[in-house]
């Protein structure tokens, strides 16, 4: 699927260079603006989508994404050899220190990471906190152990090992993952900890989330974790969690989007939050924000701005291809939030956003 978002892409731009041909009053092709992105798998079948739909409108600006996880994004974009980086999991102060300037956090969307497996026979499956971290930490080794048959009475759980899938790629997926253990689970916090890359004590590693997608949905008896739109696509069975006001919760968009409604009204002003384990009878405890990391201070003016007017249009927009890829789109208010943020992008002192927005 990754592959068929890419051929989109490029298949968009490939007919937007053809259409500026045919028009003698279009500018040159020395007039494009290239911008290179990379980081987050996490969000990319929607930037996929939204870098297509934008070339459409725009075709003099080429973006290229590349999906090789959050970790790389973060370094790419500290080193700048990409034009902005993508990542689930916020900067940390230590890795904001090691940039060349001050890098801001736009969250784009809002998505769901879900425990996912593959089990003949069954289409169900309930987890308290308990079971899923017992299941990670390698305590909960077989399906039909008795925690998790009492949880599922109705499953004909079999006699099977359990195989767990993790990431091993630096990931903001890993990262939601673990810091919602961490918070769940005393246990897990002590001897594994959260992070983009952790040691998991059991299982088998597969890069990106497509990767550990295709590892469960190829290996019978495997548990794993992905984001919710690559489970979608490979039709993938996910788990209903119980979250932290006692009531099992699917990662439906409304569940992703009640776990974010508790975090607006204590928003930091750098966006750097975590919503996982969020209250409320609806809330999706493994839920997200994703974001795109720029510089404040922007040394190609063209390139920025481009930059900024394209992640304008995707926080407004591009927000109405969120659902149809089972992401949430931003709450209005935090929009308004973001729309400053953007505003205070420039390149040697001017701001850069075009007619400020």
């Amino acid at each position: 699927m990754k592959r068929l978002f890419f051929v989109l892409a490029v298949c968009a731009a490939f007919a937007a260079g053809c259409k500026k041909e045919e028009n003698a009053g279009t500018a040159p092709a020395s007039g494009n603006i290239d911008l290179q992105g990379a980081g987050a798998t996490f969000p990319y079948p929607l930037y996929s989508k939204w870098v297509a739909e934008y070339q459409k409108l725009h075709p003099d600006v080429r973006i290229n994404y590349q999906s090789i996880g959050s970790g790389g994004g973060i370094r790419q974009v500290t080193e700048k050899t990409v034009d902005f980086g993508a990542s689930d999991a916020p900067m940390s102060d230590a890795e904001l220190q090691k940039a060349p300037g001050k890098l801001l956090h736009i969250p784009t969307t809002l998505g769901a990471v879900v425990v996912t497996f593959n089990l003949q026979g069954v289409t169900a499956l309930q987890l308290t906190p308990e079971l899923v971290a017992g299941i990670f930490l390698g305590e909960i080794t077989k399906w039909n152990d008795p925690k998790l048959a009492a949880a599922n009475p109705e499953a004909k759980l079999p006699d099977a090992a359990i195989t767990v899938a993790y990431r091993s790629d630096g990931s903001g997926t890993t990262a939601v993952f673990t810091d919602y253990l961490a918070r769940i689970s005393p246990a897990w916090k002590e001897k594994v900890g959260a992070g983009k890359s952790v040691k998991f004590p059991v299982g088998l590693g597969a890069k990106g989330n497509e990767g550990v997608a295709g590892q469960i949905k190829t290996s019978p008896g495997t548990v794993g974790y992905v984001e919710l739109a690559y489970a979608k696509q490979n039709n993938l069975t996910f788990a209903s969690i119980k979250n932290k006001a006692g009531k099992f919760a699917t990662p439906e968009l409304g569940g992703v989007s009640s776990a974010a409604a508790g975090a607006l009204a204590n928003m930091p002003e750098d966006f750097r939050v975590s919503i996982t384990d969020a209250g409320g009878d609806a809330a999706y405890p493994i839920s997200s924000f994703t974001y795109i990391l720029l510089y404040e201070d922007q040394q190609d003016a063209r390139k920025g701005g481009a930059l900024v007017n394209f992640l304008w249009w995707a926080v407004h927009d591009g927000q109405k291809f969120d659902a149809d890829l089972f992401y949430a789109p931003l709450p209005a208010e935090l929009v308004t939030k973001v729309e400053a943020k953007l505003k205070g992008v420039t390149s040697g002192g001017k701001a850069l956003l075009a007619g400020g927005g």
